[in-house]
């Protein structure tokens, strides 16, 4: 089956390059109106683009110059007014909001030892807040229309870590925690909320991969599972790891554990039976807090 998003509205925040463009020209590509945003800034996100040619408008007339329908779009998505006048604006043109690609992103790298506050606050008001802020601009019409595609962009320093990234990988992680519960809550209402972890050469790693690694993780690569992700047909509450042609789905798991009288519940006792508590050869079925609050007291009632 052929994926059409013809006729859907689409928002792509950091689309100016990277990730962001690539999503919005195959977006575009397969019939989706689409809102091209970018600050258009330096990678460090320190000096705002206000040319002409930004880098909106550039994706915009790539765009456009295909045959597409696309407008550029410069509001910063740390600002809540300014994302909602930009979800006004695409409303206004177009009467709906189908898609929301939530990408913009900057980098702060360093270690937690040298790393200030300031640039953690920073990192964290863009990845974190920027994806609350577009989000929160979007749910109500998404609703309003039971339908509704969000996509966080997370990362595997969120998910496994990466030297130097306390405050992006905590950032990242915080975005999957973030669409956890709006799965949860998005579902009935017709709004699936999924995660991309993407390994990709883009201005923020071109100072860390040689040529032939920046050819195999070039942004192309990994638009198809984007596109999959804010689909018809999408699942939710996913997380979709991808790079060079390569796509898995990353998941938290919980083993089976096991259930420690009051009279044994001590931390020696833990440490006693850590080989059974760690065991991953049995694992719980644990989907959300309600079915991990039902596991473990129905553990505690079959051992009463």
């Amino acid at each position: 089956m052929t994926l059409d998003f013809t006729g859907q509205v689409a928002v792509v925040t950091g689309a100016g390059g990277g990730l962001g463009r690539a999503h919005a020209l195959a977006l575009a590509a397969r019939g989706a109106h689409v809102v091209v945003n970018d600050i258009g800034g330096s990678r460090d996100d320190t000096s705002p683009d206000s040319t002409p040619n930004t880098p909106a408008a550039c994706v915009v007339a790539e765009i456009t110059a295909r045959g597409g329908s696309a407008v550029a779009d410069y509001a910063d998505v740390t600002d809540h007014t300014q994302v909602t006048a930009m979800i006004g604006r695409a409303l206004t043109a177009w009467g709906r909001i189908d898609i929301l690609i939530n990408n913009a992103g900057i980098l702060r790298d360093a270690s937690f030892r040298n790393a200030t506050l300031d640039d953690f606050r920073t990192v964290v008001d863009v990845h974190l807040m920027g994806a609350v802020n577009c989000t929160k601009a979007v749910w109500e019409h998404m609703i309003a229309q039971q339908y509704g595609r969000i996509l966080m962009t997370t990362s595997a320093s969120g998910i496994y870590g990466n030297f130097g990234q306390a405050n992006y990988g905590a950032a990242k992680s915080a975005l999957v925690g973030l669409m956890n519960v709006l799965a949860i809550e998005g579902e009935p209402k017709g709004i699936r909320v999924n995660a991309l972890a993407p390994l990709a050469a883009t201005r923020m790693t071109e100072s860390i991969l040689d040529s032939a690694a920046a050819e195999a993780l070039r942004p192309e690569a990994i638009s198809p599972g984007a596109l999959f992700l804010v689909s018809p047909d999408a699942p939710t509450k996913t997380v979709l790891g991808a790079g060079a042609g390569v796509f898995a789905v990353s998941e938290m798991r919980e083993s089976r554990g096991c259930f420690l009288p009051d009279d044994a519940r001590t931390p020696e006792d833990i440490a006693a039976h850590w080989p059974q508590i760690s065991d991953f050869s049995r694992l719980s079925s644990t989907d959300s807090t309600t079915a991990q609050i039902r596991n473990y007291v129905g553990m505690q009632k079959s051992t009463a």
